[in-house]
């Protein structure tokens, strides 16, 4: 008997032990099985588009070809998605003859930056709001987003934590995607733009490092590599500023292409007077401007003007103008001939990303001439201007 009871001790301290401690190992376990990346369910997306503009003829000097797409959640659930989905409207424009060896292709800001749902847990792609596709991103990588958060000194940290705790996949998918459109249709993109912590290009990759958020744009030749070195958005709008730097407007740079010089300035930065110098300086022979603009009617309302320098001294005052007005007189359509480019083009991005309604319509300038613009529509615009 004197030895039964401490057997019975025993197992009665194992029993009140074991329970808790298969609790806990149940819940690691169903953590790391929760965090871990899953194969991509298919959302079925809108790949129609359509040549809405189609300026010249064919001189044998090449061409702008920009890609307005209309864009949606289920296109980003991954990297092969979403080459799908732009791999089918650059066919469309080979369709129409629209591609060349000296054709530059021209996608819109932002087109990257919603890669940070990339391989995410199917109630990302299928929650009504950003806010709440932006908890299910965090609740899938809780560990990595508390040391993103406990890194940033953005105003707004935990949006840029976000981001940051996605940028080595989101800059890999970004080179992945635009770099083999390059090289499979043989033509130079410009790619848009994408939110990564202060990137730059080690042995032709990209690359995200530490520190604050950018929004950057790349171009790739037409062998997929990269053409020129990752450039900054100089003005970010309100919207960005809480959670991103601007960049320095001596990185502004004129690429090589088989069309001629290019100069690129992303979206709210066409609307500084004081950025098109520098691209005269180099020699600019054609400007693209990758743009985006938020919010439901957004291109018929009030111009409300912007933060920082402006245009020039006699530059109408916010709710003089329209958005539309605002983005033909004050921007490309009204600038280009400062720039010493002979052609330019302003393209958008258009669709709904969750609650996050998209407006404008992508237009053509010419130095001296009105702007020609798409008109709006249900399906994804090609607009060409040849040279």
């Amino acid at each position: 008997m004197p030895l039964a009871l401490p057997h019975r001790l025993f197992h009665r301290s194992f029993r009140r032990l074991a329970l808790p401690s298969l609790i806990g190992l149940s819940l690691l376990a169903f953590l790391f099985a929760w965090t871990q990346i899953r194969p991509v369910e298919l959302y079925l997306s809108d790949l129609r588009a359509e040549v809405a503009l189609n300026v010249g003829s064919d001189q044998g000097r090449g061409n702008l070809l920009g890609i307005e797409p209309r864009l949606y959640p289920g296109d980003y659930q991954s990297a092969g998605r979403l080459y799908l989905k732009l791999q089918g409207h650059l066919r469309e424009a080979h369709r129409n003859g629209l591609l060349n060896d000296k054709t530059v292709v021209v996608f819109p800001e932002h087109i990257g930056t919603w890669l940070v749902a990339a391989n995410a847990k199917p109630h990302v792609y299928s929650a009504d709001t950003l806010l709440a596709a932006t908890h299910w991103l965090i609740a899938s990588r809780p560990f990595d987003y508390i040391e993103a958060l406990w890194s940033s000194q953005a105003i707004d940290r935990s949006k840029a934590a976000v981001f940051k705790m996605h940028a080595q996949y989101m800059a890999e998918n970004y080179q992945q995607v635009f770099a083999s459109l390059a090289s499979e249709f043989n033509v130079t993109v410009v790619a848009g733009s994408i939110l990564l912590p202060n990137p730059s290009l080690v042995d032709g990759q990209l690359l995200p490092g530490d520190g604050p958020l950018y929004n950057v744009t790349l171009t790739f030749d037409r062998e997929g590599r990269p053409l020129g070195l990752p450039q900054r958005k100089v003005f970010p709008i309100d919207s960005e500023l809480d959670f991103t730097e601007p960049g320095q407007a001596s990185q502004f740079g004129v690429l090589q292409t088989p069309a001629g010089r290019l100069g690129v300035l992303l979206g709210a930065d066409s609307l500084q007077e004081s950025n098109y110098a520098p691209l005269a300086l180099g020699s600019s022979q054609l400007l693209v401007v990758p743009a985006f603009l938020r919010g439901t009617g957004q291109w018929h309302a009030l111009w409300e003007g912007l933060d920082g320098s402006l245009p020039g001294d006699d530059t109408p005052e916010p709710g003089e103008l329209t958005e539309e007005q605002a983005w033909h007189q004050l921007a490309l359509g009204g600038q280009i001939g400062k720039s010493g480019a002979v052609a330019g083009m302003t393209v958008f991005s258009r669709g709904q990303l969750w609650d996050l309604d998209t407006d404008g319509r992508s237009f053509i300038a010419l130095p001296g001439q009105p702007v020609q613009g798409v008109d709006d529509g249900k399906i994804a615009k090609l607009l060409n201007l040849w040279l």
